[in-house]
């Protein structure tokens, strides 16, 4: 049994003596602080919130909560999908969007260290402008770097460069008692024990709050291309994934979404980019390939070969983008379709499972006659090329505790079809809140229990983001 305190007005006071100014309690705090971008996963306000600007300020922090038994929740930009930054047992919220400076672009050794409040596009910008690319490269461009390493977030080109754990060098970190940390180094590979930056990279905030990050950089590609491929049938798209690779093909990155998705996010915003028709047929789903590389002649002639290949697996016609507007175009499209979503509908639930890339139109069919029986409406679409499906079952009209009980059978239906494909039940947005029912059953009690002793080892009074990832709420009462 665990028990937490709550906060007193004399250990607020302890706190403002640490961050002056930046202490926000009661009916003051924004209501932002008690939820994510995905709420059915779980609401609740802390008694606290604090913008940090310092690893020496986290630490104070964190020796203040660690004595009195006060949990704590770490939060970035708050773009979170599975509930991992909602303070489920109130307490102190640390907020890292105010560490929000990139500390140095190094061209020498081809490396970023940044604060963890540092936006996704905000790095990448800087990168460029010093003919370095920063590579990971979630939908979510006003995500933070720290969020995304805590999730190890992965995104579209993860199929040819890895997913953020790939270009973690080096942190530093505040764990639970208020000791600072500095693992890693910056250089290219370790073999000193275990790694730590790999087990922190994905934790979620339940090891330690990470207030600086040394980033792997690599050189910027030259040229870049965007092919557009067209199907009359979702089936045919998907089927045709797992055959780009054998066919010899090197995409950065290979992206899905279907005909009713980009109808719903084209109508909310007011604007039609994407075709509908061709070769006088209607338009179900669309392949989005990226291809990069040291000039704009070696693209093109790949894309002959791709064309030639598309069009032998039933695609209606091949469009390339090559120009920097019309790429901005599309993108802004696909970007666009989770902000319509939460805007047209008032239920959402989501499952971002991964299963071999082979299998990925078989678990489509899957989730769709599954579906079937209930009474929610179903989008998809995903980083196909990797195997990542993002599944959204959603609704207007259902009472809420109703559409709750069959989302919940409809995941462990998609949950267990993953794991017999050989899957994962999370492929970039972690487990958080909104996934713990499932996360022990996925992984095994005896992986469940060693993951324990890890969280123990870091936090033994369970303090850091408490109900998440490990210890349920159940365990913790």
């Amino acid at each position: 049994m665990t028990t937490y305190n709550q906060v007193t007005p004399e250990i607020i006071a302890m706190l403002e003596k640490i961050t002056p100014g930046r202490v926000v309690f009661g009916e003051e705090i924004n209501p932002d602080y008690g939820r994510d971008e995905m709420p059915i996963y779980g609401t609740n306000m802390p008694a606290v919130t604090i913008d940090i600007l310092s690893t020496e300020e986290a630490s104070e922090i964190m020796k203040i909560c660690y004595a009195n038994n006060i949990p704590v929740t770490t939060r970035g930009a708050g773009t979170g999908l599975c509930g991992g930054s909602v303070p489920m047992m109130g307490g102190v919220v640390v907020c890292t969007a105010k560490m929000n400076k990139i500390l140095k672009i190094d061209t020498e050794y081809f490396s970023a260290i940044v604060q963890p409040g540092v936006f996704v596009g905000d790095l990448k910008d800087a990168a460029l402008e010093q003919g370095l690319c920063y590579m990971p490269d979630p939908v979510q461009k006003f995500g933070s770097i720290g969020g995304n390493v805590s999730t190890n977030a992965g995104g579209m080109r993860a199929i040819k460069y890895g997913t953020t754990k790939e270009f973690v060098r080096a942190m530093t970190v505040v764990l639970a008692d208020g000791e600072i940390l500095k693992i890693g180094a910056n250089v290219s590979k370790t073999s000193m024990g275990y790694n730590m930056t790999q087990l922190i990279t994905g934790s979620e905030g339940t090891l330690g709050i990470i207030t600086e990050l040394t980033l792997k950089l690599i050189k910027a590609p030259k040229a870049e291309l965007v092919v557009v491929v067209p199907f009359d049938s979702v089936d045919k798209a998907l089927e045709s994934v797992p055959k780009v690779y054998t066919a010899g093909f090197r995409p950065a990155g290979l992206e899905f979404f279907e005909s009713t998705m980009l109808q719903m996010t084209e109508k909310h915003h007011g604007k039609s980019i994407y075709f509908k028709e061709a070769a006088g047929a209607a338009i179900d789903g669309y392949i989005i390939l990226v291809f990069d590389g040291d000039s704009m002649d070696e693209l093109e002639s790949e894309i002959e070969a791709l064309t030639e290949f598309f069009l032998g697996e039933g695609a209606l016609d091949v469009m390339i983008a090559d120009t920097p507007a019309l790429k901005d175009e599309l993108w802004w499209v696909y970007n666009a379709l989770m902000e319509a979503m939460l805007e047209e509908y008032r239920l959402i639930d989501e499952s971002d499972v991964v299963v071999p890339a082979t299998r990925i139109a078989e678990f489509k069919r899957y989730m769709e006659d599954e579906a079937a029986q209930y009474d929610f409406d179903i989008y998809y679409l995903g980083h196909v090329g990797d195997g990542n499906l993002h599944s959204f079952g959603v609704s207007n009209d259902m009472d809420d505790a109703e559409f709750k009980r069959q989302m919940h059978l409809w995941m462990v239906a998609l949950h267990e079809k993953a794991k017999e494909m050989g899957g994962v039940l999370t492929g970039e947005h972690g487990v958080g809140f909104g996934k713990i029912e499932y996360f022990r059953d996925f992984i095994g009690e005896r992986n469940a229990a060693i993951q324990k002793g890890i969280k123990l080892a870091f936090d033994p009074k369970l303090i850091l983001n408490p109900g998440k990832v490990t210890f349920t709420f159940d365990e913790l009462a």
